[in-house]
């Protein structure tokens, strides 16, 4: 008699095809996330090395005349906290971000409808818009800076055609002009960037429906609260937040213009972090001021996305 394993058959255990099964099905689905681990990796080390780096440095004392590594604590945390010139630098931030950023959105806003409808040269005159968003910021700072120039500068010369004698206006040594100058120069240069985003979200607003809301007497602005807004929100929503990011650190344009002066009037987190990182080198210290920018950063975010219910 043959017994069963003289006929070279295998037979497989209790459940044997249904474990099979489940474990195909398994590899299948982690499959997806060992392909992607690889970018994911690259993305974590490149995105925490930085702030993991800028933590330790912040827990150290470097200065251009000290290499000292050992461990001090919170000690430049507890500077920062009793640096008058940072909390008005942070001031100084915070003015800039709330003032050009709605003139900005309005502004490009407005743009967009004027060029929604199909205008002769429509193309031409978009293309001129965006050449400010292309130009370089140092090179634009440096351009309004001639402009403003009391002796050489247009703007004056204009102003002084309409008052009808000259107008000596140091824009950017004058404290009370100075805001003025850079709110100019910034919203001149990132306006356009709005424009071509809300642009491009009014274009696909569904037009059927406004011309129902308008059939049934809506006006203006309830035709735009109620139909076009909550359309375009979310693009309006990644604009705003993007450039909310980038007049966070703005330096360029203040830079080229008034280096943060007069004085310290109108110097951001970004001129005073490179001051004392760049200039003095205070590394230790510019390492736990940047820290604490990125976590005040990281929370207004996180808050503002939960506002905005961007991330749901």
């Amino acid at each position: 008699m043959n017994s069963g394993g003289a006929t070279g058959e295998t037979v497989a255990g209790p459940g044997g095809p249904a474990l099979l099964t489940r474990a195909s099905q398994a590899a299948d689905r982690n499959f997806k996330y060992w392909m992607i681990f690889p970018a994911v990796l690259v993305i974590l080390l490149i995105g925490l090395f930085p702030v993991i780096y800028t933590l330790i440095v912040s827990t150290q004392n470097l200065t251009m005349m000290d290499e000292d590594t050992t461990f001090h604590g919170l000690m430049h945390y507890r500077a920062l906290l009793e640096d008058a010139r940072f909390w008005e630098s942070l001031l100084h931030t915070f003015i800039f971000v709330v003032v050009a950023l709605p003139a900005e959105l309005i502004f490009g806003l407005a743009m967009a409808y004027l060029f929604l409808e199909r205008l002769p040269g429509r193309q031409i005159f978009v293309a001129l818009l965006v050449l400010p968003v292309i130009t370089s910021p140092i090179i634009a700072g440096a351009t309004w800076r001639l402009l403003f120039d009391n002796r050489f500068g247009p703007i004056n010369q204009i102003l002084g055609w309409f008052a009808g004698e000259p107008v000596p206006i140091l824009w950017t040594v004058d404290p009370n002009f100075v805001y003025p100058a850079i709110l100019i120069a910034e919203i001149w240069q990132w306006t356009p960037f709005m424009f071509l985003l809300l642009l491009a979200a009014l274009s696909n607003v569904d037009q059927s429906q406004i011309e129902a809301a308008e059939l049934d007497g809506a006006g203006f602005w309830r035709t735009f609260t109620r139909i076009v807004l909550p359309a375009i929100w979310p693009v309006m929503a990644i604009a705003v937040l993007i450039r909310a990011l980038d007049l966070f650190r703005l330096f360029d344009v203040i830079w080229a213009l008034t280096r943060g002066g007069p004085g310290t009037s109108t110097e951001t987190i970004s001129i005073y972090a490179y001051v004392l990182g760049f200039q003095q080198f205070e590394t230790s210290y510019t390492s736990a001021m940047a820290f604490l920018v990125i976590v005040i950063l990281a929370v207004s975010i996180t808050l503002i996305l939960r506002r905005m219910e961007i991330d749901r």
